[in-house]
């Protein structure tokens, strides 16, 4: 018996679970490989089908790299009084993961596309345990950064590589609630981060944090590489280098411009010269794609609108989402003066609706649509802004509760929706581009968001008295129901995925 091929490998082509199996001569017995028995094993074990066991794994590994993007939101100011800083430096140990775990995705999508998302998964996770094993031992602030943002760099590659996954495992109509998953990992896990970021470092320390997270970074990694298929590979494709570059410099210089557009000067010569530069690299991306051989983002998309149209909604709603995340901790602080555990038991409202809502509202989608979903999640957001912008001293507690608890609810439902109708629309062999360009998309939104409402909170203050602080930042709210406004119109735009063939077949 000859042996097996090195190539012998668990294949999952496009929409369905199937394993492809190198076949010997009729002399030989084909041959399973072992790692393909991993799975299969841990489903039974469990009690679930096999693509429920991978999507477990693969959204393990991603929630992992997720969540400590914003772990240390709360307690910036302990991490730059042990490294001798300033909070406007540490800042970007949280903007600038945020940046990267967005501008970097593209890249990876393609790379999985054209070799595979396992490898993807698999060294990015690994690659991320090790600059976070790194931060354990940052001297100074910019070392802590630049190891955070390596860490996030490489972490990025399980955003578009766990979307790829889930639309090479599941059909269609079946991706709604895998989605949901998805949606829960991708929003709710820096949620989380921020809830449990401050107890964590006041009692372990900021650095232990990243002591934790390694192991399980790199166990996860271990885990994968035996129990993940292998997807399946385009060949005699080339990877679009110059598409990569010149999208990553565009949305790095104007999200870079948005951030510290405040703090240096609209109108100062850097920011000027930032914005400038940052169209030149999307004009410079523009005529790349066009003539590029296998472009990372194929114009052709912008006319399919319900595969733009998904993306750009979940920006705008992510505007409010991630916005109001960062907005409203610093409202309870500094506006109604209250104590860091009493936020964090108002705050986790947010995230428990989100995590409740996100799996229940498949089946709501899958009978009324992604459209209806989506006019109905924005248009949750939208109260949750309004209601929150009235807070004043003296506002009940149920009045934060409720609504934080409606911007969980509507993101709940509109992101799993949304991330389906993306799925469904996108062409199967660039699955791996359209979750990226989705995730690419989100975390411009939360960046925007958390960047404007801030500015705007700054520049309606004032001279900061004190009857003007809660008022300021309801004005800054107030943007995120604006913008989540604009998402609810265009979702009336979209078209829902037609599931009456697969009803009436079953």
């Amino acid at each position: 018996m000859n042996p097996p091929s090195r190539d012998n490998e668990e294949l999952i082509p496009h929409g369905r679970e199937t394993i492809a199996i190198e076949q010997g001569g009729v002399d030989e017995v084909s041959v399973v490989p072992w790692t393909a028995m991993f799975p299969r094993k841990v489903a039974r074990k469990m009690g679930i089908t096999r693509k429920w066991a991978t999507l477990i794994v693969v959204l393990a590994g991603l929630f992992t790299t997720s969540s400590t993007i914003t772990v240390l939101v709360v307690s910036l100011q302990t991490i730059a009084d042990d490294l001798h800083s300033s909070v406007n430096v540490l800042n970007w140990s949280i903007t600038g993961p945020m940046l990267a775990f967005g501008v970097v995705g593209p890249a990876y999508g393609k790379i999985g596309d054209l070799y595979g998302h396992k490898k993807v998964y698999v060294y990015g996770l690994a690659f991320a345990g090790l600059f976070a094993f790194a931060t354990v031992f940052a001297w100074n602030a910019p070392s802590m950064v630049f190891f955070r943002l390596m860490s996030a760099v490489a972490g990025s590659a399980t955003g578009p590589a766990a979307m790829a996954y889930i639309n090479r495992l599941f059909e269609p109509h079946e991706r709604v609630r895998p989605m949901g998953l998805w949606s829960f990992t991708t929003a709710g896990a820096p949620v989380l981060g921020v809830v449990l970021g401050g107890p964590l470092v006041d009692h372990i320390g900021w650095r232990m944090i990243f002591i934790i997270q390694t192991p399980l970074l790199l166990g996860a990694a271990v885990v994968a590489w035996f129990l993940l298929p292998q997807t399946s590979r385009m060949k005699n494709v080339k990877f679009d280098v110059w598409g990569s570059v010149t999208l990553g410099l565009g949305a790095t210089l104007f999200l870079l411009a948005i951030n510290r557009g405040h703090t240096w000067g609209w109108t100062s010569p850097a920011i000027l010269v930032t914005f400038v530069a940052s169209i030149l690299s999307f004009y410079w991306f523009v005529r790349v794609e066009q003539a590029a051989e296998a472009p990372l983002l194929p114009l052709s998309w912008l006319r399919n609108a319900n595969l733009i149209l998904p993306m750009v909604i979940q920006m705008l709603i992510n505007f409010a989402y991630m916005g109001g995340f960062i907005v409203i901790p610093q409202m309870l602080e500094n506006g109604l003066h209250m104590k860091a555990s009493h936020i964090g038991l108002l705050v986790i409202a947010r995230p428990l609706t989100f995590s409740l809502t996100a799996p229940l509202a498949s089946f709501f989608t899958m009978r009324a649509g992604e459209r209806i979903s989506g006019v109905l999640g924005a248009t949750g957001v939208i109260a949750s802004m309004v209601l929150l912008s009235t807070i004043r001293g003296g506002s009940a507690d149920m009045i934060v509760i409720i609504g934080l608890g409606l911007s969980g609810i509507g993101f709940g439902i509109a992101g799993p929706a949304l991330s389906a109708l993306v799925s469904n629309n996108a062409p199967e062999d660039s699955i791996g581009v359209a979750g990226a360009m989705q995730q690419l998309l989100s975390q411009m939104g939360a960046v925007l968001g958390s960047t404007v409402m801030i500015s705007i909170h700054e520049m309606t203050l004032g001279n900061g008295a004190e009857n003007k602080i809660l008022p300021s930042y309801g004005y800054a709210l107030w943007s995120g129901a604006f913008t989540s406004v604009i998402a609810m119109l265009l979702a009336f735009k979209l078209t829902s995925t037609d599931r009456s063939v697969v009803e009436v077949s079953s």
